[in-house]
This record gives structure tokens, sequence and C-alpha cells, in this order.
């Protein structure tokens, strides 16, 4: 069972707005860094992305992956929470996670929530030490992203 790992930032931008960056996973290669590409297979029936393809470089984990996502706890302002589960991948068999948005002083909290397991072997503290990574980096490029779009 893969293990989870947490971490939060605030991001001087409202949660609309970081909602936005969150969904739209084909401008993800032009600021997350290890995304080289993106595809939407499928969508719900809002227009929101239901699976999405990624091609992901991480140096030593390359892997091509689908996700599934869940909208149905995102409020109109933008805060609530988007989940995601693995459907299918090459090296990865489990990536699953969680965006939680809240209004904040400075615009909005952030809170990512990652699991992640592989196929092949690894001692669990290297585990969770690149899903920490994973995540302070993506947390940090959101909030680049974010900050930078904001009027």
């Amino acid at each position: 069972m893969p293990d989870s790992t947490r971490s939060s930032i605030d991001i001087a931008a409202a949660p609309g707005v970081v909602l936005d960056i969150i969904a739209d996973f084909e401008a993800y290669p032009e600021w997350a860094g290890q995304v080289k590409e993106v595809d939407i297979l499928t969508e719900d029936g809002d227009g929101w992305a239901d699976q999405v393809e990624y091609v992901l470089d991480a140096g030593a984990i390359k892997d091509t992956y689908v996700l599934k996502y869940d909208w149905d706890h995102i409020e109109a302002d933008g805060t609530g929470w988007v989940s995601w589960t693995l459907v299918r991948a090459g090296v990865l068999t489990a990536l699953n996670g969680t965006y939680t948005l809240q209004d904040s002083a400075v615009g909005t909290k952030v809170t990512y929530d990652l699991e992640v397991d592989l196929r092949i072997p690894m001692i669990g503290m290297l585990k969770r030490k690149a899903e920490k990574v994973i995540i302070d980096t993506a947390l940090k490029e959101l909030k680049r992203r974010a900050e930078s779009m904001r009027d």
C-alpha cells in the first residue's frame, strides 16, 4: 500500500485563479517542469477533464500514465478539493492525490496530498523523500504560475 505525503503553500491569488491553472492541463508543459506532454482523453458533462494522459520525465522516473479526476467537491468560487487516481501507467502502480483549495489571508492555501508507488522496489524513506520533492516542486511551480497571472 502506498504511503501518503502532504504539504501546503499560500498563494497570492484567488482560489478560482489557482483552480483554473490546475484544470488547464494542456498548459502544464509550460510551467510544470517534469511534465513533457499532456493529452485530455475524456471530459465529463460539465467540461472538466475526466481522464488525462501525461508524459513524465523526472530524471530517474520516466513514464506515460493516465489519471482520472474527480471535480465534484469544488465550489463555484474555486474552493474545495479535486482528486485523482491512476488509471494506467508503465512504471507507476499508484499516483493518487488531492489538491485542497481554501481561502487564506493572502489568497489561497493549497494543500497537496500524494500517494506514489512504483513497480520497482524502493526503500520507504527514499519514496517519501521523492514524494516530498514532487509535491514541493509542484506547489512552488503552481505558486509562481498563479502569482504571475494575477491582475
